[in-house]
């Protein structure tokens, strides 16, 4: 209960509501202190709200993120303006920390010419997107690898165990939420026992998703067995200027040639050990091969800036395990979207596979909060007969998220788009497949903080046999999930309508 109360008091929106609070406050002692001058300074502020929405209106970013910042500033002139300035200066780590970044992808990972021949050959309509992965985000594509999907995170957290089990030589393991329960305990004692067995293990956590909970007794097990462990941007109140930069990445790389990527966190209710919201429905892969080196650089980039050590090298990243001669099994491209570049690589490439998708989108997230961009292309890729279907959750673990998604199905629907609600409870797996084509699968939520404000991974499958069992899952799901009716909308009571109506104006805020 005590930690139950802690997230709560630490969460994002409480947050916000108190920094917005001690403003306020601020604003009547300066209010009381000024007397009669008060309208000189009221004057002053509307003059900054009116340059900050000019200067916003000509700011390179979502137009529905700049809309929501001018209807507060417009419909809270008091405020508005000094809230903006105050997260204007929280949305990005320093630019040093980009250039470090950036060269670690670069130095370390280069891109075979011969597979992006293989891949124009065998996967051409799928050329330009990974041309835009390599460009953009700098992860090059890879053949000789294999991947295996996991339905469930109790069946991935098995075959995690057993992998875990093999490490030689490094595991480096990076996570949004790590909480204490079953299954932290048995990882714990598999990372304790490797890093006494002289394994270099590694254990990264964000800041505000984990940070509370580092203080714990399975925290310091792990730090006195030789477990180095490391929060990601650590939540420092009022006074750190980068709160909205989260490392919302699960991976797993062990000795450099497996990997998992995924929904799943390192928590109970991941693998339904514990019941919050229903059934927990999560989805995830496992990498051998050479794709596997993409992960190893991610996981080192972060801890790199974080720890502010040596940079990575050569030797740190062994040779990945190639798969068999005669065994390929299509083309992976594991990539890493980061806020720091203001390029949104993991929502372009969702747009690219929706856009040029001939047959069936099919994808899953527990947060649908859309901007216009994502909505014209899913309902213009409906319009075009393209059988488009989204399964979101049919218990939320996020109120107003639910709201929010609840205001975007009737468009959605008269559109031709199909929505379905996972009607055993919470479905927290993010995936896109194309065509049965080709997929995506990781930690991106089609929302604006997964978009441009957080950390995250995924993998794109480019013509794997994996598909299949990911459109099967996807298939299995849609049998247990109620498809939403424009009646449905409609019967949704006035309150639910017209606080989801008021909610979506400052969705890109939540």
């Amino acid at each position: 209960m005590p930690g139950k109360i802690l997230r709560r008091i630490f969460s994002r929106a409480a947050i916000t509501v108190l920094l917005l609070l001690f403003q306020i406050m601020l604003l009547l002692l300066a209010v009381a202190a000024i007397g009669e001058r008060f309208y000189f300074v009221y004057i002053s502020l509307i003059v900054l709200d009116v340059v900050l929405v000019i200067y916003l209106m000509n700011k390179q970013e979502p137009s529905s993120y700049k809309l929501a910042w001018i209807i507060l500033i417009s419909v809270v002139p008091l405020f508005g303006g000094l809230t903006y300035l105050f997260y204007k200066n929280t949305q990005k780590l320093p630019r040093r920390l980009e250039r470090r970044y950036r060269e670690q992808t670069a130095k370390h990972l280069t891109q075979s010419p011969e597979i992006m021949a293989a891949l124009a050959e065998e996967a051409p309509d799928q050329l330009n997107l990974a041309r835009y992965v390599l460009s953009c985000g700098e992860y090059p594509v890879y053949r000789s690898t294999h991947a295996e999907f996991f339905p469930l995170g109790e069946i991935q957290f098995e075959a995690m165990l057993r992998e875990l089990e093999k490490a030689e030589k490094f595991i480096y393991m990076e996570y949004f939420i790590i909480s204490e329960g079953h299954m932290l305990d048995a990882v714990s004692d598999v990372l304790m026992r490797k890093a006494r067995e002289g394994v270099d293990v590694r254990l990264m956590y964000d800041g505000i998703g984990t940070g509370m909970k580092e203080r714990s007794e399975k925290f310091r097990e792990l730090r006195n067995s030789g477990v180095r462990c490391l929060a990601f941007n650590p939540f420092r109140p009022l006074l750190s200027s980068i709160q909205n930069n989260r490392d919302h990445r699960k991976i797993i790389v062990i000795d450099g040639i497996t990997a998992f990527t995924g929904g799943t966190n390192l928590a109970d209710e991941y693998i339904n050990k514990k019941v919050r919201f229903g059934h927990w429905k999560d989805t995830g892969i496992m990498i051998r091969g050479e794709a596997v080196r993409n992960y190893t650089v991610m996981f080192r980039q972060l801890w790199d800036i974080s720890e502010l050590s040596s940079p990575l090298n050569a030797n740190d990243i062994p040779v990945a395990e190639v798969m068999p001669e005669g065994t390929p099994d299509g083309f992976i491209q594991p990539f890493s979207d980061s806020p720091l570049d203001d390029e949104p690589v993991g929502k372009l490439a969702y747009l690219e596979l929706i856009s040029n998708a001939r047959e069936s989108v099919c994808i899953t997230t527990p947060y649908l909060i859309l901007d216009d961009e994502m909505i014209d292309a899913l309902c213009f890729a409906a319009k075009k007969g393209v059988d488009v279907r989204i399964i979101t959750p049919h218990i939320p673990d996020k109120w107003y998220v639910y709201r929010i998604a609840w205001t975007l199905y009737p468009q959605l629907i008269a559109a031709g788009v199909k929505i379905y609600e996972y009607t055993p409870g919470f479905i927290h797996a993010k995936t896109i497949i194309a065509d049965r084509a080709a997929a995506i699968i990781g930690t991106i939520n089609l929302d604006y903080r997964s978009f441009y404000l957080h950390f995250e991974s995924a993998a794109i499958l480019y013509g794997c046999r994996v598909i299949d069992e990911i459109a099967a899952d996807f298939d299995m799901t849609v049998s247990v999930s109620h498809e939403v009716t424009l009646e449905d909308c409609r019967e949704r009571p006035f309150l639910s309508k017209l606080s989801g109506a008021v909610l979506n104006m400052f969705a890109p805020m939540l």
